[in-house]
């Protein structure tokens, strides 16, 4: 293979990748006609369109849909390839890509590539956030961090870190609105709502004495976004359920009070999880292992 059909091949995986020539056009620092020009001359090669265009976003046809797969296979079997040969010395090099979740991402991951590329200046870094389960294969990630186990079941995982969830309120709420005593008292309150990807929210479930128990919630503030929620939670606006790696040290100061501990929830596991092992750079397992390292140094206060 030479290098002109690979670097097609990574052009048209960026372009299927963003939906849009002029976003890919932007990525690989080229102006929109000549990416319009490249995609031409690459369908021409082939005597086929990859693409359907309109004004502002491309979809792709059957033809490019199959270009995609393989290519992207193929480009994944070459960089596994430089890895194996590449890993043999003790330097680390290459591309990182990592996904995680918004907030948590930028307050916790991000802080932690910092430090890994610190510790190895040859390897290159690209991080996105989202809140939105990712294709890794498809979006070309090594890994993605998430709290909760990965909800394609294809996908490899490693948990690195526990992570309990409780309910909790603020001393100021429970003030003025009291304690609920059992799980039927939280129809009066108000609750605050975290709206996580397509789940269902406003829908509670809890175990307690080995039963599955689950409540219909209601409140007047919800949000998509963990950092605003609990924000809200500390004014005093309501009961929120939040994990303890966010309480701990608001449970510790005083700041937030846990409601109902004798109801358990479901845990929101910390994992990062990849596609397969056996072809996994070695970058890759080092920043694994890395982040097993420090979650497991890390100390959650118990609540």
């Amino acid at each position: 293979m030479n290098n002109d059909a690979a670097s097609e091949m990574a052009f048209f995986v960026l372009v299927a990748r963003h939906g849009s020539l002029a976003a890919a056009a932007r990525a690989l620092d080229l102006t929109p006609p000549a990416a319009t020009k490249r995609l031409a001359q690459l369908e021409a090669r082939l005597g086929v369109r990859l693409v359907n265009r309109t004004t502002r976003r491309i979809s792709l046809t059957g033809e490019g849909e199959t270009y995609l797969a393989h290519a992207t296979r193929i480009l994944a079997d070459i960089r596994a390839m430089e890895d194996e040969v590449a890993g043999a010395g003790s330097t680390l090099r290459g591309l990182l890509r990592v996904n995680a979740t918004l907030g948590f991402g930028r307050t916790t991951i991000a802080p932690l590539l910092s430090a890994f590329a610190r510790r190895h200046p040859e390897i290159d870094v690209q991080m996105d956030v989202t809140d939105r389960p990712v294709d890794l294969a498809e979006q070309g990630f090594d890994l993605a961090i998430r709290f909760g186990a990965p909800p394609d079941q294809r996908l490899n995982a490693r948990r690195v870190m526990s992570n309990r969830r409780f309910l909790c309120a603020s001393p100021l709420y429970l003030e003025q609105h009291g304690a609920p005593a059992t799980l039927a008292d939280l129809a009066a309150h108000r609750c605050i709502l975290h709206r996580q990807n397509d789940d269902a929210y406003g829908i509670w479930r809890f175990m307690h004495e080995g039963k599955d128990e689950v409540v219909k919630v209601h409140g007047a503030m919800s949000s998509n976004d963990g950092d605003i929620v609990l924000g809200w939670a500390l004014d005093g606006h309501g009961i929120l359920i939040r994990s303890e790696w966010d309480l701990a040290r608001y449970v510790e100061s005083g700041r937030l009070k846990i409601v109902l501990p004798d109801y358990a929830l479901p845990s929101a596991d910390l994992f990062v999880y990849y596609l397969e092992r056996r072809h996994q750079a070695t970058r890759t397992r080092a920043f694994i292992d890395f982040l097993v390292e420090y979650f497991g140094e890390e100390k959650i206060t118990s609540i």
